[in-house]
């Protein structure tokens, strides 16, 4: 429930401090005294998206915080999930700065609005005026039922399955698209890979073909330059190999006089034997290299036949084409065995339609059990608030044969009739807005039994009822506030004076400000106040008197 609500430099309110009791809290003050404004205060730290600026003093940030006891409603599993720390007495405030930028914490955590609002409803339901518009819709209506019939699990693994189900399905169809795609490419794909696979590429060849090609276009250059220097080491007049040997005779002829020139005849001799070697290998690399035309012609057709290749696909390298090669290969095996996969996929869409289709009946059938429980608990509850005539009749009918939707296997209707000899109509259609603002009581008091908020908000859904009826609704009021906290904004004596705690909003001026405030009334600003609401400004002693008597009542 709502322990305490604070809000600072926001609309009218510079700062105040609102207490709430568990039981039934009323809110009462005069058209424009800032009901609404604590109203959107509190939405702010239920998730909701601020419009505008709204400050007191537009140079400082406006700051609403609450603090919920939230001990009894297990809610220690959305705490983990979103990485929060739980606590009993929980802290949710909202920061909007001047320049209009806003944050939101939980217990001190930083959190985005979306997690605020998930957390918001779960903790308060919010009515008013505008909310009965919700009783149209078939996802309020369904939220009524599977709540009563305790079905949220049910609707989970519905859903849950339904959605495979539409996936599996989408899966198949885009197949499908594929493999009509591609068999229309079947034969454009064939030439390629044909191509590619009759050109027997292989990963490095062009590098190689093209070192080949450089040689052999170069020979004559290469075989005379090879010679050239053979002849230079060994058959020269003045050859190095030659010279080298004169040179290694006259250090070996002083080795015995000097000890150092054994050491030097000796790397004389192993460079004589490296450089033997080296002219032996250009001898060998001289004959080997050939004026060949014939396999010159051959590199530059293969070359060319790989140039093409990669101009064609508009790659840089036989790697690349050999990718695109297995890439087609991996297609065409795709094209040719589709079937089976074709015939894989819509087993699938069978298979998970079925058991969607199981768990939508599941649904249904648990939805059907409590509709007659709905219908008689929301027109008792009318009979009590001045509507004994009043009928509810829920039209929950199955969707066309294999039809299935997000919310189940059916489609959903509230009628209604308000007086006798009325004929039940969509409700929407017949209610007026009293007495729509009462038939949405109902529904709600009969959700709040099996759905256990901490706290429900009724803001001035009184709107259209007066008298005999008015007491009516505060006793239903009253009733709700037995198992959990009800806000109640009224502007109705019947209602306010069956409050456990009475809040009452005022403005005042101070010094060049209108400001909003709200003040917790003892028994005898209670009496005043209700008096005031039956008579006026100046309650008579009469109304005085009928106000104690609401009160006692």
């Amino acid at each position: 429930m709502l322990d305490t609500l604070h809000i600072k430099n926001y609309a009218l309110i510079n700062e105040l401090e609102i207490q709430f009791d568990k039981g039934l809290n009323i809110i009462t003050g005069e058209t424009g005294a800032g009901k609404s404004i604590i109203m959107g205060a509190l939405s702010l730290i239920l998730g909701n998206r601020a419009e505008g600026k709204h400050f007191f003093d537009p140079l400082k940030k406006c700051v609403i915080e609450g603090e919920f006891n939230i001990g009894s409603y297990h809610l220690n599993g959305f705490f983990e999930e979103n990485d929060l720390e739980y606590a009993d007495h929980t802290i949710i405030r909202r920061e909007i700065a001047p320049d209009g930028k806003s944050r939101a914490f939980i217990n001190d955590s930083p959190v985005t609005l979306t997690i605020l609002k998930q957390l918001g409803e779960q903790l308060i339901d919010v009515h008013s005026q505008h909310a009965t518009l919700q009783i149209n819709t078939e996802e309020f209506q369904f939220l009524v039922i599977d709540s009563v019939a305790g079905s949220f699990g049910l609707k989970q693994r519905y859903r849950e399955n339904f959605f495979a189900y539409k996936r599996a399905k989408k899966e198949l169809e885009e197949f499908k698209e594929m493999v009509k795609k591609a068999a229309i490419e079947q034969d454009y794909f064939q030439f390629q890979f044909d191509e590619l696979d009759a050109a027997q590429l292989a990963a490095g060849e062009q590098e190689h073909l093209e070192v080949q090609q450089r040689q052999l276009e170069n020979a004559e250059d290469i075989k005379r330059s090879l010679s050239g220097a053979s002849h230079l080491m060994e058959n020269d007049d003045t050859a190095i190999l030659s010279r080298l040997k004169d040179a290694m005779a006259q250090v070996e002829g002083i080795a015995s006089f000097l000890p150092e020139a054994a050491d030097l005849s000796a790397r004389l001799k192993s460079a004589w034997i490296e450089l033997k070697d080296v002219t032996a290998e250009l001898t060998s690399l001289e004959e080997d290299t050939q004026l060949d035309e014939g396999s010159l012609l051959e590199i530059n057709e293969r070359l060319s036949l790989l140039y093409l290749l990669q101009k064609k696909h508009h790659v840089d390298s036989v790697e690349e084409l050999i990718t695109l090669r297995d890439e087609l290969e991996s297609k065409l095996m795709a094209i040719n065995s589709s079937d089976e996969q074709l015939e894989r996929l819509e087993k699938d869409v069978v298979d998970k339609w079925a058991i969607a289709q199981d768990h939508a009946k599941d649904l249904s059938d648990a939805r059907r059990k409590v509709l007659h429980i709905i219908e008689k608990d929301v027109r008792q509850t009318l009979s009590n608030v001045g509507m004994p005539n009043a009928l509810l009749e829920i039209n929950l009918e199955p969707l066309k044969e294999g039809e299935m939707r997000e919310s189940g296997m059916d489609t959903i209707q509230f009628l209604f009739s308000a007086n006798k000899g009325q004929g039940l109509q969509p409700i929407h259609k017949v209610a007026s807005g009293g007495e729509l603002s009462r038939v949405m009581l109902a529904i709600k008091s009969l959700v709040a039994k099996t759905s256990a908020l901490p706290t429900i908000i009724f803001d001035e859904i009184d709107t259209g009822i007066s008298g005999e009826v008015a007491l009516r609704v505060g006793e239903v009021m009253e009733s709700l506030a037995a198992n959990m906290q009800v806000i109640a904004i009224s502007h109705l004596p019947q209602i306010a004076a069956k409050g456990t705690a009475h809040y009452k909003v005022y403005k005042e001026d101070k010094a060049n400000r209108t400001i909003s405030n709200i003040l917790r009334l003892d028994q005898e600003g209670r009496v005043k106040e209700i008096a005031q609401m039956l008579s006026g400004t100046n309650p008579t002693v009469a109304a005085l008197e009928h106000a104690e008597l609401l009160l006692k009542d």
